[in-house]
């Protein structure tokens, strides 16, 4: 017997949820793949904020695990994959905020950094992804749903901006910690 319409519709957050779980068991995302042959998985958690589910993060390394002492000289990919449809300029927003909690960030670099961010997250539906590369001493390189965005060439950005996941300083802890596992 197949479910009624109303039983289908209550259960497809439910799906959906495991939809978005089951999407990083399979390997990195094809962006990944290509710039860090061979990745895998180093960690990763389901970021809420307030009760609500944000999005799922992964770290994908290639080569030894990474540590928070060491994260901003090796190459790696953070994957987002929201949960919930986000304005692209609030995170942009979000996203300053938080790197100004991990260092000192001056007027100038200020609007440039929340200008590139603009660019290179657009708005966001439940079920997009966007993944960023870290090009250690160079920047770095974003992506949404796997197509790129725009590349950050200023290696004290990409400093702060993954540091808001893996600074000692993070302001979300026990995330940084689930992304470092033993490494952090």
């Amino acid at each position: 017997m197949s479910p009624t319409r109303r039983q289908t519709l209550t259960m497809l957050p439910g799906l959906l949820a495991l939809a978005v779980s089951a999407q990083g068991t399979d390997g990195p995302p094809p962006e990944v793949n290509a710039a860090l042959p061979g990745a895998r998985l180093q960690g990763q958690m389901r970021f809420r904020w307030l009760g609500l589910t944000i999005y799922d993060t992964r770290l994908w390394v290639a080569g030894e695990p990474i540590s928070a002492q060491d994260y901003a000289g090796r190459p790696f990919a953070l994957e987002l994959a929201y949960a919930r449809s986000l304005d692209g300029a609030r995170i942009a927003d979000r996203s300053l905020d938080e790197m100004r909690r991990i260092d000192r960030v001056d007027e100038r670099q200020s609007g440039d950094w929340r200008s590139a961010m603009a660019a290179a997250f657009p708005d966001v539906v439940s079920g997009d992804r966007l993944t960023g590369l870290h090009q250690p001493g160079r920047g770095a390189r974003f992506f949404h749903n796997a197509r790129p965005t725009r590349d950050v060439a200023d290696a004290e950005f990409a400093r702060l901006f993954f540091g808001i996941w893996l600074s000692p300083r993070s302001p979300e802890p026990a995330l940084r910690q689930a992304l470092l596992g033993r490494a952090g």
